[in-house]
């Protein structure tokens, strides 16, 4: 992340959020923002509440008490195609791959174009730079894309969620289940993304990716932050890592 962005308005902010399912309260009280152009890796063991924060800033599962907002606009509760029109993208853990469209159909469908002016530079994504960055779907443009690897899969729905041109791209558990070769694939690939200005949430039980890549950590227990700060200093704090996450 650039300096400059450190006093640049988060792109999405969350205060005071207790979100439950039935009676069971998975979020007390978190706050939480991204800032433009910022990559944050979000940690914690299973359970800890991270899927939930997600689905409640996406609006998915809106939360009982807090608030969020998205480019400063107050967007608690709203539908999640709202929220999506707002320039956030959403890779699911699981994927979300439809077994009656082809790869090619999978990414028109998402096309979205670039909101105003290109952000420092940014050049738009569409089809054919989401295949240079993927040359892999390429190859496999008429297939359905559920007879993809898991590993294509995965690089279908994030090729699927630059093709809507997001400012903010989101991923739950971004290598989980990949062998070490795809996950390193799948690193190096958001590596080249956070290059390109795209401000990311990684969820991933990876620390040293994901420290390497993020510019800040937050580490979840029992839907409470109980770490967050720098990815470099949190490096250096061994014991209350493992404490939290087993590293």
């Amino acid at each position: 992340m650039k300096p400059a962005a450190l006093n640049e308005a988060p792109l999405i902010e969350a205060r005071g959020l207790h979100t439950f399912y039935g009676e069971s309260h998975i979020l007390h009280g978190v706050d939480f923002a991204v800032r433009p152009g910022e990559a944050v890796g979000l940690l914690g063991r299973n359970g800890m509440g991270k899927t939930t924060l997600l689905r409640s800033l996406l609006g998915l599962t809106p939360p009982r008490r807090g608030s969020v907002r998205i480019k400063g606009e107050t967007m608690t509760g709203a539908a999640p195609h709202r929220i999506a029109r707002q320039g956030i993208s959403f890779v699911p853990e699981g994927r979300g791959i439809f077994p009656n469209l082809s790869v090619r159909e999978h990414l028109v469908l998402a096309a979205r174009p670039q909101r105003g002016p290109p952000r420092q530079g940014r050049a738009a994504w569409n089809l054919e730079r989401v295949l240079a960055t993927f040359p892999r779907l390429k190859l496999r443009l008429g297939l359905p894309g559920t007879l993809l690897s898991g590993g294509e899969q995965q690089m279908l729905t994030i090729g699927r969620a630059l093709m809507a041109n997001p400012d903010l791209l989101i991923l739950d558990e971004a290598t989980e289940g990949l062998s070490p070769i795809l996950a390193s694939e799948i690193w190096s690939i958001l590596r080249r993304l956070r290059q390109g200005g795209i401000a990311c949430v990684i969820v991933d039980k990876n620390f040293a990716a994901l420290s390497a890549l993020a510019d800040r950590c937050v580490v979840l227990v029992k839907g409470r932050i109980v770490l967050e700060g720098g990815a470099a200093a949190l490096r250096k704090k061994r014991a209350i890592l493992h404490r939290h996450l087993g590293v």
